[in-house]
C-alpha cells in the first residue's frame, strides 16, 4: 500500500489535470482521506437503533390551491440520468427504454412536468444529471416535448467523474487500451458536487427557485407530490427523504436507522437518535443486522427533497459539503473483463446527506411512489398489465407486483425481447414467475396463481399458466 501523501497527491493530481471544479477536488479529496480511515467506512449494527413511526405522505395534509402553486413555482425537479443501462446490453441511456410500446422513461417524465405545470398553474422546471454518455440523447428527447424548456434554466447538467484506483496502491490506474475506463462516476453523492461545479447551483437560485425534488429517471413512480412541497416550503425543512416500509424483497438496498454511538467511540448521548442511512457496502463482514427487516424496517426509496439556499450555506463553509460516508465499490477497471486490474470506485450516496444535515427529516411513503426499473424482471412487470400508462405519465399499479425471475438468458435486452416477442403475458393475477432455461412466450399469455416454468419450451398464444 502506498503512503497516503503518495496516493492523495496522485489521485488529486489526476483530477486537476482535468481542469475540475475547486469543488469536485475537495469532495475527491475528502473521499480520499476517508479510505484512509476504514473505520469511518462501516456502521455496524451495534451502533443503530430502530427508527419509530415516522410523518407519513397523507399526514401532511392537502395545501390550499394557492400554496401548492407557489411551492410548485418554486421548485425544480432532477432526474439521475447517467446511467447507460450496460448490465441490460444497452448502449445509449437507459431512460430511453420503452416502458410502454412508444414511450420511454424520459418521454412519461416529461408528461408528468407538464401535466403538473398545466393542473397547478405553475413553472416547475426538469433538469436531468446527465453523464457525457447520456447527455445529447436525452436532451434531444425531451426537447421533442414542447414547452418543457424553461428559459431561465438549462435541461441538465453533468455529473462528475474522478479516476478509478489500483485496489493494490490506492493511486490512479492506468488503461492505455482505453483511457476512458481510467475514469468513473462518484455515485449519486456527487449531486451536491455536481450542481456547484456546473453553475446549476447558481442559476436555479437567481431564477427563484429555492426547493428540488430529486429521483432515479427510471422510477416513474416517483412524481412531485405538492404535500411535501408546500410542507418543505412552510416549515423550511432543509432535507427530507422519501422512505417506505421494507418486505422481504428489500434486503439489499440501503435502509433508514437511529444513531447509537459514534462508530468507534464510546456511546454519547448527545449523538443518539440522528437519523442516519446504512447502505450494503457499509455493513462489517459477519454482521447480519443489515437483513432485519423487523428492526430496520424503512428503505430508501431514493427520492429526495431539499433546500438550495441551506445548500449554498453550507458549501460555503465547507466546498465539500454535505458530508457523506464514503462506499467502497470493488470492481476491476474494465468490468467487461474480470481479468482486469482490480480497482476501486469511491462512492457516495445522496441520500446519506440525512446523518450531516441539521434538522433533516424522513418521510414515510406508499411504496407505489418507488417502481425502479433495475433489470429485465422488472421491466416485464412494468410493461405487463400490472401497470397503467396514464396520459398524464404516471405508472399506475392496479394490483401487486408479482415476485418475478427470469433465467439469466432473458438478463440482456435483446434475449428479453426475443423470448416475448408478442409482449409481456398478463400478470394481474400472478403471485409469482420464475423462468428457467431456454423459454419463448408467445402473444396474450396469461400468469395465475405461483408459477414456474422450465425450458426448453414455448408457450403458445393464449395460453394460461397457472400455479
Amino acid at each position: 500500500m502506498s503512503s497516503v501523501d503518495t496516493y492523495l497527491d496522485q489521485a488529486l493530481a489526476a483530477l486537476t489535470a482535468r481542469d475540475a471544479h475547486p469543488a469536485e477536488v475537495e469532495a475527491f479529496r475528502r473521499r480520499l482521506e476517508q479510505l484512509a480511515e476504514p473505520e469511518s467506512a462501516v456502521v455496524p449494527g451495534e451502533d443503530l437503533d430502530e427508527v419509530g413511526d415516522l410523518p407519513t405522505l397523507d399526514a401532511l395534509g392537502e395545501p390550499s390551491d394557492a400554496d401548492a402553486r407557489a411551492a410548485l413555482d418554486r421548485l425544480a425537479v432532477i432526474k439521475l440520468n447517467g446511467g447507460l443501462g450496460t448490465s441490460m446490453g444497452l448502449d445509449g441511456p437507459k431512460s430511453l427504454l420503452e416502458i410502454k410500446p412508444g414511450t420511454s422513461f424520459l418521454d412519461a417524465v416529461a408528461r408528468q412536468t407538464l401535466a403538473l405545470r398545466e393542473r397547478h398553474g405553475a413553472r416547475l422546471p426538469l433538469l436531468l444529471m446527465d453523464s457525457e454518455g447520456t447527455r445529447e440523447p436525452s436532451l434531444a428527447a425531451l426537447r421533442r416535448h414542447p414547452g418543457l424548456e424553461d428559459p431561465e434554466l438549462p435541461l441538465d447538467f453533468l455529473q462528475g467523474v474522478e479516476p478509478k484506483l489500483r485496489a493494490d496502491t490506492w493511486t490512479p490506474v492506468s488503461w492505455p487500451a482505453d483511457p476512458r475506463l481510467e475514469w468513473c462516476p462518484p455515485g449519486h453523492g456527487d449531486l451536491y458536487t455536481a450542481l456547484a461545479a456546473s453553475g446549476a447551483l447558481e442559476r436555479l437560485l437567481a431564477a427563484g427557485v429555492r426547493w428540488c425534488f430529486v429521483s432515479n429517471s427510471d422510477n416513474l413512480g416517483a412524481v412531485p407530490d405538492v404535500r411535501v412541497a408546500a410542507w418543505m416550503a412552510a416549515r423550511e425543512v432543509p432535507f427530507a427523504l422519501e422512505v417506505a416500509r421494507r418486505t422481504a424483497m428489500d434486503r439489499k438496498g440501503g435502509h433508514l436507522a437511529r444513531l447509537r454511538r459514534r462508530s468507534g467511540a464510546e456511546l454519547d448521548p448527545s449523538d443518539s437518535g440522528a437519523l442516519v442511512l446504512r447502505e450494503t457496502a457499509q455493513v462489517p463482514d459477519g454482521d447480519e443486522s443489515f437483513q432485519d427487516i423487523e428492526r430496520f424496517s424503512y428503505f430508501n426509496t431514493n427520492n429526495l427533497w431539499f433546500d438550495l439556499e441551506h445548500l449554498r450555506a453550507l458549501q460555503e463553509a465547507d466546498p465539500a459539503a454535505p458530508y457523506l460516508p464514503l462506499i467502497v465499490n470493488k470492481k476491476t477497471v474494465d468490468p467487461t473483463d474480470s481479468s482486469s486490474t482490480a480497482v476501486l470506485q469511491l462512492e457516495t450516496a445522496m441520500g446519506a446527506a440525512i446523518g450531516s444535515i441539521e434538522g433533516a427529516q424522513a418521510i414515510e411513503v406508499p411504496r407505489s411512489r418507488f417502481a425502479p426499473v433495475k433489470t429485465t424482471d422488472d421491466l416485464l412487470v412494468a410493461r405487463s398489465d400490472l401497470y397503467d400508462l396514464t396520459d398524464d405519465g404516471r405508472m399506475v399499479p392496479v394490483g401487486p407486483a408479482p415476485v418475478v425471475k427470469l433465467d439469466t438468458g432473458f438478463k440482456l435486452l435483446g434475449d428479453f425481447e426475443r423470448r416475448f416477442p408478442g409482449g409481456a403475458p398478463s400478470l394481474v393475477g400472478a403471485s409469482s414467475l420464475t423462468v428457467s432455461g431456454d423459454v419463448t412466450f408467445g402473444a396474450d399469455v396469461t400468469v395465475t396463481g405461483d408459477v414456474a416454468v422450465e425450458g426448453p419450451r414455448h408457450v403458445a398464444d393464449g395460453e394460461t399458466l397457472r400455479g
